[in-house]
């Protein structure tokens, strides 16, 4: 076997976490605008939107016009980078001036509800009689308070798929991936072709600082979790979990070393030629669709765990971790009838079908996908919808305050230990009874 040239690549300090689900990280974009809405808009009746991803920022400011242009205020849309975005919203929801409208996170929604900084669209979604039936449900339900009352609309939804470049499986001699495929199929093909290409090409990379895109997917789809759908328990140190997980270790002991992920980034190493193979989210198809080299690209269909061993995947045995996005408003716009009319329309049918026909993302409303999937010219991305048929989707797992266990569960004393030790099994093992301590310690905190 072919000795790799590791990088000596030190990780200094923490891995920086890459939220996924039309997230930050390789999707966003630097700023281009102030991230508050300035005196000229709100004299003038203007709203500012913010958002942390470049990618769809010309398809939303044309559904906005269309708003503008039945007799409505104007609308600029401005892109902050995913890191200052939550800095600026921090800041404004301390006093400072938010924009009239942003996008919500499932991270962050349950902070930003409980405190009353964002506003209270519940009135107006019943006098304007805005059918809230018609969104996915753990969508919705990401945006609404204990309470009952809505502070945001469902934007979106997202899936995830296997990406890969042919021109490294023809190189090493290996056949392409299918809808077909098991994660021991990955392995394998990963392996080999780690093993017949370049010293310094892999045939997978793993970001694991992503959780969504990445080895959530692999413990559901053996039947574990990482919070139940009570949101009361873990089963991370489940024998099904633990499974799962060694799945994970094994793909890193062929995949790109952590250190170099940790330096390019899973996107940059693939679109470079260094990596055959990644899962990636629906929300990242436009970067590989307009990539220099994006006709050696392909996707298929998020592989699967045989568990009852029959050769064929089931649909409980394919999972795809979904996400979405709410748009929400400040609670102290200067114009909250304005701002709540505009996410009314963002989040109508009609938008949203609009949205995925301009290929800015999939739809917060189920039937709309195909639209989406059609919107890439050249480029066969059903494997993101087929797996709505195929498989079964997962709302991203969180508590009340996620942020409490999901940031330092990737950190040194947890899963990092593992994830730079892929040749320890039981350093793994060790990790996911770390971690459900962790979870379940947050979760107690949570309930006092």
């Amino acid at each position: 076997m072919k000795m790799k040239k590791v990088m000596a690549l030190a990780l200094a300090g923490v891995m920086a976490l890459s939220i996924a689900a039309c997230g930050g990280g390789s999707g966003a974009s630097t700023s281009s605008g102030s991230g508050s809405a300035d005196a000229g808009s709100a004299s003038s009746g203007a709203l500012t939107i913010n958002i942390w991803d470049a990618n769809q920022q010309a398809g939303i400011q044309e559904i906005c016009n269309d708003w503008t242009a039945l007799g409505n205020p104007e609308v600029k849309v401005e892109v902050i980078d995913w890191d200052n975005y939550w800095t600026l919203l921090e800041a404004g929801a301390s006093g400072g001036q938010l924009a009239d409208v942003f996008w919500m996170h499932s991270d962050y929604s349950q902070i930003y509800m409980e405190n009353d900084i964002l506003l209270d669209l519940t009135d107006y979604i019943a006098k304007d009689g805005v059918d809230m039936s018609i969104y996915y449900p753990d969508i919705a339900a990401i945006y609404t308070r204990s309470d009952g009352k809505i502070f945001a609309l469902p934007k979106d939804h997202d899936t995830i798929a296997l990406l890969y470049n042919k021109a490294l499986f023809d190189e090493a001699g290996v056949a392409y991936p299918t809808d077909e495929w098991s994660y021991q199929d990955m392995y394998e093909a990963a392996k080999a072709i780690t093993e017949g290409t370049a010293a310094d090409v892999y045939g997978y990379a793993l970001n694991t600082s992503n959780d969504q895109d990445g080895w959530y997917n692999y413990i559901y789809s053996y039947g574990g979790n990482v919070v139940n759908t009570e949101k009361t328990d873990t089963a991370l140190d489940s024998a099904e979990s633990k499974a799962a997980m060694e799945q994970v270790r094994l793909m890193l002991t062929v995949a790109t070393p952590q250190a170099i992920v940790a330096e390019s980034g899973t996107d940059s190493l693939f679109q470079s030629g260094k990596v055959a193979m990644i899962t990636q989210g629906s929300w990242m198809i436009n970067s590989f669709y307009t990539a220099e080299n994006s006709k050696d690209y392909a996707w298929a269909e998020i592989p699967y765990f045989d568990r009852n061993g029959d050769g064929a995947c089931q649909k409980d045995e394919r999972w795809s971790c979904y996400n979405g996005l709410g748009w929400a408003a400040a609670a102290n716009t200067a114009n909250p009838d304005a701002a709540a009319s505009l996410i009314e329309y963002l989040c109508s049918k009609d938008a949203q079908i609009k949205q995925a026909q301009l290929g800015v993302t999939m739809a917060g409303i189920p039937g709309i996908s195909e639209d989406f999937a059609n919107a890439f010219e050249g480029m066969d991305v059903s494997a993101f919808t087929k797996v709505e048929e195929n498989g079964t989707l997962f709302a991203r797992p969180g508590t009340r305050n996620s942020g409490k266990w999901q940031t330092p569960m990737k950190q040194a004393g947890y899963f990092l230990d593992a994830w730079q030790a892929p040749e320890n099994p039981q350093a793994m093992s060790d990790a996911c009874d770390k971690v459900a301590k962790l979870i379940r310690d947050c979760i107690a905190e949570e309930q006092q």
